[in-house]
């Protein structure tokens, strides 16, 4: 997805701290990171939480990793001055918003999230999927309108990721009658 930031731009970004970054991840996304940081105000996220939505039974692994994202971070060029890296499970807003947020989505509309869908086929769960897999694009949904992020670089295969944020945004705002949230680009 191709956006372009301004100096009043929020932009929201992050990793599952699933395993090491490697060079795809430069080309991908850190060196956009390394960018935008100097652009506009940045918030990198290690969703930790998110991990744990198909690794539940590797906590320990999720917990090592997130220390090794944090160091490629700063080993790409990542600036703490400059951009505000934080662990996704320790921010308590955030599965609060989720909460919320879940009221306002269907179970039928998270079925039909194309994205979701097409990773449930690659994990090979079948009839069995997490919930907590299931929901994640609703935690997403939370963590970008927590932090009132305009600005979320996203590869193609998240663009319904963005567009679901956006119609919690819009349904939020409708039922609540403010333009409270944000909507995300």
């Amino acid at each position: 997805m191709n956006v372009k930031p301004h100096p009043q731009s929020i932009a929201l970004t992050g990793d599952r701290p699933t395993g090491k970054l490697h060079l795809g991840h430069y080309v991908g996304s850190l060196a956009s990171r390394v960018r935008l940081q100097d652009e506009c105000r940045q918030f990198v996220m290690i969703a930790d939480a998110q991990a744990l939505t198909d690794h539940a039974h590797e906590p320990e692994l999720i917990c090592k990793h997130v220390f090794e994202v944090m160091l490629d971070y700063l080993a790409v060029g990542i600036d703490p001055k400059k951009t505000t890296i934080f662990i996704q499970s320790l921010i308590p807003a955030l599965p609060e918003l989720t909460q919320y947020f879940l009221n306002l989505v269907t179970w039928n509309r998270l079925k039909h999230n194309p994205t979701v869908k097409l990773e449930i086929q690659q994990k090979g769960y079948g009839e069995e999927v997490p919930a907590g897999f299931m929901v994640y694009p609703i935690s997403q949904a939370a963590d970008i309108t927590a932090f009132k992020a305009d600005l979320v670089p996203v590869g193609d295969d998240q663009i319904p990721m963005i567009e679901q944020t956006i119609e919690v945004v819009r349904k939020f705002n409708r039922l609540y009658k403010k333009e409270v949230l944000v909507e995300p680009r």
